[in-house]
């Protein structure tokens, strides 16, 4: 596979991430369908979708900005990859072993949806999971390792980090407000307390999944 195919898979990797997260009910969007049903207007929804993506934003950029600083170290960048690596598999296996919802996420008033979806996001791992897919998207833009490729690297990580965090968080506002959207406008809040959706054994394996994909990728 050439760098261009893995760069391309990589950044789909992006999307496909941010529609999963989309769709996961614990990333917040049932709450934007209760805010606009208890308000009975459906700007309501809107607005409360807003806050979670931008929450959402702040907890991807919380992530990958100071893994774009560990980046610049080029002589490190197999052990960053392999940290990052083992960091997600390592969140996976917990979330795997203790399926509790952190209880501070219950102790947020429902106003501040913006703090709720940024301390969600982060308290999942939703963050994490990028990090050795961005790492990947810049070790295919890498230049000649020393001083030039340091140069090089700090000029683009952060946008590329910015990127990364816009492009998953656009396709999870998408995929989330789709869901949200369908709810409040056709099938109601009876039909979200029926087939309520835990994700939480998938959310566990797929943290591990990317993982494991991560380690087996660094060469």
């Amino acid at each position: 596979m050439t760098e261009l195919d893995t760069a391309t898979a990589l950044w789909w990797a992006v999307v496909a991430s941010g529609i999963y997260h989309g769709i996961n009910p614990g990333m917040g969007w049932p709450l934007a369908v209760s805010a606009a049903l208890m308000e009975k207007r459906s700007g309501y929804l809107y607005r409360a979708l807003a806050s979670l993506s931008f929450g959402h934003l702040l907890a991807m950029a919380a992530i990958l900005f100071p893994f774009s600083t560990l980046f610049f170290l080029v002589e490190w960048q197999r052990h960053i990859q392999y940290g990052a690596a083992l960091l997600v598999v390592s969140l996976g296996v917990y979330l795997l072993l203790n399926r509790r919802h952190p209880r501070f996420l219950a102790r947020i008033h429902p106003s501040r949806l913006a703090l709720w979806s940024f301390l969600a996001a982060m308290a999942h791992g939703a963050g994490l999971m990028l990090v050795p897919i961005y790492l990947g998207i810049c070790k295919t833009a890498e230049t000649d390792a020393g001083h030039a490729a340091a140069q090089t690297l700090m000029s683009g990580t952060f946008a590329v980090a910015m990127a990364v965090a816009l492009s998953h968080t656009l396709a999870m506002t998408l995929s989330g407000g789709a869901a949200a959207v369908g709810v409040y406008h056709w099938l109601g809040l009876k039909f979200l307390s029926r087939s309520w959706l835990n994700l939480d054994l998938v959310w566990a394996l797929s943290l591990i999944l990317v993982g494991v994909a991560a380690l087996l990728a660094i060469h």
